[in-house]
């Protein structure tokens, strides 16, 4: 399964990538920056959603939202 971001690059576990917009995180009145890095991606069963660490908890990104660091 190849999980790509936005730009068409192949993003693998542990690479860095950064946020390409400002995201509202639902349940909570936290919204992380455009260009907040999030090291250390784990990719999920979805070719669409990586898994990592971003305002001090685990939460589950899209990758359209992301590019490559």
């Amino acid at each position: 399964m190849d999980v790509k971001d936005s730009n068409g690059n192949l993003l693998a576990e542990g690479d860095s990538v950064t946020l390409i917009k400002d995201l509202k995180v639902k349940g909570s009145s936290l919204t992380l920056k455009r260009g907040t890095m999030v090291k250390n991606i784990r990719l999920t069963n979805s070719p669409a959603e990586i898994e990592g660490r971003a305002g001090g908890s685990t939460m589950v990104l899209k990758t359209e939202f992301l590019k490559k660091a």
